[in-house]
């Protein structure tokens, strides 16, 4: 590996850095003034792909890493919430992708463009779970901002609940839907030791 591939590697490891501070836009159209960044969606997304994985018998490892690559894109087209979408005719992400990694290392270059392929073709159980996880990541935000006290987040939760495709999905946004956002800060009761009987 030459130097030059070594610094194409760091660049695309500082970009991603962009992530950190770039916000979810589309929901300051619910009224939140500081939504999640892409990069805390992603997070999240990541972890609830490894959960579905793990119930759904999918590859935890491989979805995972589907899921922290599924927006990396947006560095460069930033989070364009679906109104803009209606008016703007955005790169493929896998184009995106490319070009992003085009000088890494090139088992850097192959291992993330082809997890982005897969991801985009959506046809895998490791994609199909992972694009699960986005959407369910969506709706558990959503679910959290309304026990905030933003009202307007309907429209989010009912579009991320219509597109889950796994029965994994469908059960835990049932539980999110129905569950309290804090509701982890009380311990669960344990049940009472049973006494033996003399």
């Amino acid at each position: 590996m030459s130097d030059d591939q070594h610094a194409a590697a760091i660049r695309f490891i500082f970009e991603a850095g962009v992530l950190k501070r770039a916000a979810r836009t589309g929901w300051w159209f619910a009224g939140v003034k500081h939504p999640e960044t892409i990069a805390e969606h992603s997070h999240r997304t990541a972890l609830i792909g490894m959960i579905l994985a793990a119930m759904e018998g999918a590859d935890p490892a491989r979805v995972t890493m589907l899921c922290v690559l599924h927006d990396t894109q947006e560095t460069r087209t930033t989070d364009l919430p679906h109104i803009a979408k209606r008016y703007l005719t955005a790169a493929p992400n896998t184009t995106i992708t490319a070009d992003q990694v085009a000088d890494c290392p090139p088992a850097v270059t192959d291992t993330i463009t082809a997890a982005v392929t897969e991801y985009e073709a959506g046809e895998t159980l490791e994609a199909i779970v992972a694009r699960d996880a986005d959407k369910l990541e969506c709706l558990v935000q959503a679910v959290e901002y309304h026990h905030q006290g933003i009202d307007n987040v309907q429209r989010w939760i009912d579009s991320s609940r219509a597109a889950l495709k796994t029965n994994s999905a469908h059960h835990l946004a049932d539980a999110a839907l129905t569950g309290q956002p804090l509701a982890w800060l009380t311990p669960t009761p344990k049940p009472a030791e049973l006494t033996p009987r003399l």
